[in-house]
């Protein structure tokens, strides 16, 4: 069950600064009214290494059940574990956009955009088409799970001057690098479709925003919601294979 904890209060971590990150920029009256993308970019890729150092000598941090799915895929991951996983990770996506919510507490009456209240939960196309949007969720995905996967390999093989440096380097080094990862997924491919790339970001979120009485809230947009799970999902598992038919890994 402690893997299962971590997991929980990784992604809750991850939505609790990423989704508020949003809601900063987003929500009327805020301190940080549009600050633009690279704020938000910022946000979410710090979001990322702050739940790695948190819980990722605990469970590896997935925080996203496609990376879960993808290491599985490749013989890296227990698949007695999967769901357990993916379950605690929805759970936790859930919990950090509640605790948006009471953070930003004054600011959705304030704000009559309902559009901008639902892009604090979860994401939404710039140009609605399916078919692009999915390959995009997919691509960007495919690159953060491949990303993932060699600057875990690189971390052990570290030394310097005969000096094994592979414990400071994935515990110190690699969960920073990984969120400078997810901040340039956001730069480069986030603009098409907000680029959830993690079916429990989107998910949790979208079920907390159906939910919570958010005055003038509008709809969810649950004929959308399929994409951020499904595409992700499917680009974990491509990332995967391509790092495991590569032989990168060794």
């Amino acid at each position: 069950m402690t893997v299962y904890l971590a997991e929980f209060v990784g992604t809750a971590i991850l939505i609790l600064l990423g989704g508020g990150v949003v809601a900063g920029v987003s929500l009327a009256r805020s301190k940080a009214l549009d600050g633009g993308w690279i704020v938000v970019t910022l946000g979410w890729g710090m979001a990322v290494a702050v739940a790695v150092y948190v819980v990722g000598a605990v469970s590896g941090a997935h925080i996203n059940p496609a990376v879960t799915l993808g290491l599985a895929s490749i013989g890296e991951f227990d698949w007695a574990l999967v769901p357990g996983y993916m379950a605690a990770q929805v759970l936790g996506a859930f919990t950090g956009a509640v605790l948006v919510y009471l953070a930003y507490l004054a600011h959705w009456e304030e704000t009559e955009d309902p559009g901008a209240k639902l892009g604090v939960f979860s994401t939404s196309p710039a140009v609605r088409s399916p078919a692009a949007n999915f390959t995009t969720e997919a691509v960007g995905t495919a690159m953060l799970v491949l990303g993932v996967l060699g600057i875990g390999a690189n971390s052990e093989h570290v030394s310097q001057g005969g000096v094994d440096l592979a414990g400071l380097f994935s515990s110190g080094i690699s969960p920073l690098l990984v969120g400078l990862l997810v901040l340039a997924i956001g730069l480069s491919l986030g603009g098409p479709t907000g680029y959830a790339i993690n079916p429990a970001r989107d998910l949790g979120p979208r079920i907390a925003h159906t939910l919570l009485p958010i005055p003038g809230k509008g709809s969810s947009d649950w004929g959308y919601a399929w994409i951020p799970v499904v595409a992700p999902l499917t680009g974990g598992v491509i990332g995967a294979w391509i790092w495991n038919l590569t032989g990168f890994g060794g």
